[in-house]
């Protein structure tokens, strides 16, 4: 049967449609407030564009899914889309983590940026997400130098301290003080500049009427933070409004979405993300209604109003999407004069800017990448271009807990799925060349076992010890055809096993400085796991302390929980639940692990 005679089969009722190919693989994902409507018009000839051909020219069969709504059916479509990732939807980049400043939900709230890929309501306040690392942090800098605002995760007796705001403060906090501190704090993250200074100046003239000179001081300097601040929030309307300006570009399958965020007349932000984008000319006003789709799906932070450029067909199903999830009633708006217009014209010109950098820089890097790759072929007198580099690194304190660890960088990028951690098992007391040699055959004996893929280049993080180590593994697994190079910190010398001195490479060379980038990664992610295992060895020491807590229970705890982060997360009643020690004794356990 035909997929348009298939259609004609459908239901005329609200859901979510489904494209696929041959192998059943989802091509794309629509909404539709009628969906038999809805599919039937991509069979009219006259309604057809280029990516929608394309689309249909590969598709083998229609699904459908049934909602109760037009809201329900954008929802479920952004999830659907966000999970499959179909090749002709727009697609927000979702490889990556967010940054957002969160405000957690807390006796005594802590202020601080926190990465996540999707958002739930778990009580904390989030604001984002931004675009601009940089610029975050220092809002978070100016902040804790404006407010004595806690970073620590346990309130700290007298006997002890941090360095936060909250815990050197001149005098102990109460906890209605400290709330209207992180009401002040999320005022000011909203806009409301204004507000909070004219707060603030109470304050000061408060403690200054009761003589109180040293608070006084305080208010005046937080009022002088402020100051500065709100230099980076530029006031662009009198009437103190709050909206969000959204415009999205695509251009050579890459696409970018910008949005500036004004807050009580306040421009308090401008960020721009990346989308995939389909190789077929796209309609402006699907682009756009995708990229409000998701990326209001990543934040809590909806004004009462929308700007776009356009007057989009679907606007009222969004408007109840994005009303349901602030709470109150959202427009969507499309300005043709005023100050909205000119704001909206800038976020348009900022973005086409915006996306042509960024397609000129990634062509700039696909070139460039390459290039690198063939110097270091050239100056390693290597056969064929290094696609694949793994590299290897040590790390031990005194000779305890030994670790090693290695990292694998394809075509120039980190593959982290390919990273690799290793524990120290024949090796006794600090012998890094011994580690080395045991390390690499553990590794490379696997692979060759397992028939998986050999590196073209291996990168030895350390001098000609460590590299002879290394290259006697590969030689008693047969593996010597297999490049090696030792990079040495002190002088970023490169060695090779042929020659007792280092290879004749500039300092400058593009080569050398992606030698020196893999050699810096595997060293922090050595580092990393060394200080997770010698945590996770002082916590073992502190458990075996616990009187209760004999040979038996700790391995009957360790039988069921493999580490001590899963145990950590668990309270007493569920350790109790699956090892039946004592309560008394899971009670010291959760409390040991906390650090209470």
């Amino acid at each position: 049967m035909q997929l348009a005679d298939i259609s004609k089969s459908i239901p005329t009722e609200p859901g979510i449609y489904f494209f696929k190919d041959g192998a059943q693989k989802i091509l794309y994902i629509g909404k539709a407030k009628n969906l038999r409507n809805r599919v039937r018009s991509y069979f009219n000839k006259s309604n057809k564009d280029a990516k929608s051909s394309v689309m249909l020219s590969k598709a083998r069969a229609i699904d459908f899914l049934i909602v109760s709504n037009e809201v329900e059916a954008i929802i479920t479509e952004a999830n659907m889309i966000k999970e499959y990732k179909p090749k002709y939807n727009i697609c927000l980049k979702d490889d990556k983590t967010f940054p957002y400043i969160a405000v957690t939900d807390e006796e005594y709230p802590r202020v601080e940026i926190v990465r996540k890929k999707n958002l739930s309501k778990d009580g904390n306040i989030y604001f984002g997400p931004y675009s601009d690392v940089g610029y975050l942090r220092q809002v978070i800098k100016a902040l804790h130098r404006i407010f004595p605002i806690k970073t620590c995760k346990t309130i700290k007796s007298k006997k002890e301290t941090c360095f936060c705001g909250f815990c050197i403060y001149k005098r102990p906090i109460t906890r209605k003080y400290y709330q209207n501190i992180i009401e002040l704090v999320i005022g000011l993250l909203k806009g409301k500049r204004k507000v909070i200074e004219q707060q603030i100046k109470n304050l000061m003239k408060e403690a200054s009427d009761n003589f109180n000179f040293e608070q006084a001081a305080i208010h005046r300097d937080q009022l002088s933070a402020i100051t500065f601040f709100s230099k980076r929030q530029k006031k662009i309307e009198h009437d103190f409004k709050s909206y969000d300006i959204v415009h999205a570009e695509s251009k050579n399958k890459k696409g970018l979405g910008m949005v500036i965020r004004v807050r009580n007349g306040l421009l308090v932000g401008k960020e721009s993300f990346e989308f995939k984008a389909t190789e077929q000319k796209t309609d402006f006003k699907e682009i756009l209604r995708s990229f409000l789709i998701q990326y209001y799906d990543k934040t809590l932070d909806i004004p009462k109003e929308v700007v776009v450029n356009a007057d989009l067909k679907e606007k009222g199903s969004i408007k109840g999407l994005l009303s349901i999830k602030s709470g109150s009633k959202v427009s969507i708006t499309f300005p043709r004069i005023g100050n909205k217009r000119k704001m909206l014209d800038l976020c348009i010109k900022n973005c086409m800017m915006a996306l042509k950098d960024m397609i000129l820089k990634k062509s700039n890097r696909k070139d460039y990448l390459p290039k690198t790759l063939e110097e270091l072929k050239k100056v390693l007198l290597m056969k064929s271009v290094p696609l694949r580099i793994e590299a290897f690194d040590n790390s031990n304190l005194a000779g305890n807990s030994p670790v090693s660890a290695m990292v694998c960088f394809i075509n120039g990028k980190a593959v982290k799925k390919e990273y690799r951690k290793f524990n120290i098992k024949t090796v006794s007391g600090i012998d890094d060349f011994k580690s080395m040699e045991e390390v690499v055959y553990r590794c490379y004996s696997r692979r060759l076992r397992e028939k998986k893929e050999l590196p073209d280049l291996i990168v030895i993080d350390g001098g000609k010890g460590q590299l002879s180590s290394a290259k006697r593994s590969l030689d008693k697994l047969g593996l010597s055809k297999i490049a090696i190079v030792g990079l040495a910190k002190r002088l970023e010398e490169v060695f090779v096993p042929e020659s007792s001195d280092p290879q004749n490479i500039s300092k400058t060379s593009s080569s050398l400085y992606l030698l020196r980038k893999i050699r810096d990664e595997v060293h922090r992610y050595a580092i990393t796991f060394h200080k997770q295992k010698r945590a996770e060895s002082a916590f073992d020491s502190n458990l075996k302390r616990i009187r209760g807590l004999g040979e038996k229970r700790f391995q009957a705890l360790f039988n069921e929980y493999k580490n001590i982060k899963t145990i950590s997360s668990k309270t007493a009643e569920e350790i109790l639940g699956r090892t039946s020690i004592p309560i008394r004794v899971c009670e010291e356990i959760v409390r040991t692990l906390k650090g209470d």
